[in-house]
């Protein structure tokens, strides 16, 4: 049996699951939003009290597959309504400024012109500029998988160059940094 897929989903307090038998749609709703997610017929869905069990119809790879892929993403969706999502990234680099502003994310990142990155509404933006420090962008949301696609995206203007480490890096991350030229001996 699949080790995630036969694990149970506890739902917490204040969120509820509707299943849609007909078309197999899941809806989780919760204090911070409301998800809805179609999954593969070969997986059934049952709700005892405030766990949903997913259990798989036959032995088959594809079907042990989506056990778990279906498991996983309704596992987010539930931690995604109640409790929500966030990355953090930091600018590392001489004059790499972030300035959140609503919706739109405004970037100087070294380049002859700002970048300005508008979000989706599910997404809210804190920019933190401390004295001395790296400027910090904090994104958070219900959506996992948006909100990983609109970090990776920011990510991608300056990603981390391994020379002198300068980009946008995840807050954690290690960058694996190279040795320069060095001078010709004789």
């Amino acid at each position: 049996m699949s080790r995630i897929g036969k694990l149970p989903i506890t739902l917490p307090q204040g969120v509820t699951v509707t299943i849609n038998e007909k078309s197999n749609d899941v809806t989780v709703k919760g204090p911070r939003g409301e998800m809805t997610q179609k999954v593969d017929p070969c997986i059934s869905l049952e709700i005892e009290g405030n766990v949903l069990h997913l259990n798989r119809q036959t032995e088959q790879k594809r079907h042990k597959a989506m056990h778990g892929l279906y498991r996983s993403l309704l596992a987010n969706m539930v931690k995604g309504v109640s409790e929500g999502f966030t990355i953090v990234q930091e600018l590392v680099g001489t004059g790499y400024r972030a300035q959140a502003n609503g919706q739109l994310l405004n970037l100087t990142l070294g380049y002859s012109h700002d970048i300005i990155f508008e979000l989706p509404k599910e997404i809210t933006v804190e920019t933190i500029t401390e004295r001395g420090k790296n400027p910090i962008i904090k994104l958070t949301s219900y959506d996992k998988q948006l909100l990983g696609q609109v970090a990776s995206k920011i990510r991608s203007y300056r990603k981390p160059e391994p020379y002198k480490g300068k980009g946008i890096r995840f807050e954690g991350e290690v960058v694996r940094r190279k040795a320069g030229k060095s001078a010709e001996k004789k």
